[in-house]
């Protein structure tokens, strides 16, 4: 899913997950791109940074421990280098409700700028998750973004809608033109019904749908 929403660069971003409460979390290995990873090249990871590795632990495996630590409520992590959210995360600007995707994610997405580099420490990763808090993402300025949820469901439908707002904001800004946005009263009823459970779950079995048709290999994981 990941894949066909344009999250691929090389072998490289991460996403992880975990059961709800547990401090191990199974996350992609280092060698696999978004676009070939199976179950088989996932591998075991550990919230507490001074737990052994797994040799194909990816580099930047503190930024989901350093996310599992500070944040109980989510289970799954995403990681990547999605080329309109980078783009648009070296911006100075919010991201507003111009889209369905974006009354979601206005005022949920912060800016992490302590460093651009690959988050290969722990004292870096808790630095992001501190400037995450209690939000849904952070664009990683000059780097890429990171993106939470409660579940896989969650998190990998909110990093296709994070790349798909920051997208149509880009297009809309490069118009040079005013354009409108949803008001506070719309983007509280976008909130609860087109980003309520039930419809997260929907988005999620399209793009499974879509991923099975081009991927069918996939129907025997």
């Amino acid at each position: 899913m990941l894949s066909s929403g344009g999250h691929d660069d090389f072998n490289q971003g991460q996403v992880s997950c975990r059961r709800p409460g547990s401090a191990e979390f199974f996350i992609k290995g280092a060698l696999t791109g978004f676009d070939e990873a199976a179950p088989a090249d996932f591998v075991v990871g550990h919230a507490d940074p001074s737990a052994p590795l797994d040799r194909l632990a990816p580099p930047e495996i503190p930024l989901h421990q350093a996310v599992y630590e500070a944040r109980p409520d989510v289970n799954c992590v995403v990681h990547s280098h999605s080329p309109a959210a980078l783009v648009f995360g070296a911006l100075q600007e919010d991201l507003v409700p111009l889209s369905h995707e974006g009354a979601l994610l206005c005022n949920d997405v912060y800016r992490f700028t302590l460093t651009s580099n690959t988050i290969l420490d722990i004292s870096v990763g808790r630095a992001i998750a501190e400037t995450l808090g209690e939000g849904l993402g952070v664009f990683l300025v000059n780097h890429g973004s990171v993106v939470v949820g409660k579940s896989v469901r969650h998190a990998v439908i909110i990093a296709l809608m994070l790349e798909r707002a920051c997208r149509l904001q880009l297009d809309a800004l490069a118009s040079g033109r005013d354009f409108a946005t949803s008001t506070e009263l719309d983007v509280a009823a976008k909130r609860e019904f087109i980003f309520a459970d039930l419809s997260i779950r929907a988005y999620w079995e399209h793009a499974r749908r879509r991923v099975l048709r081009t991927f069918p290999d996939a129907r025997n994981w």
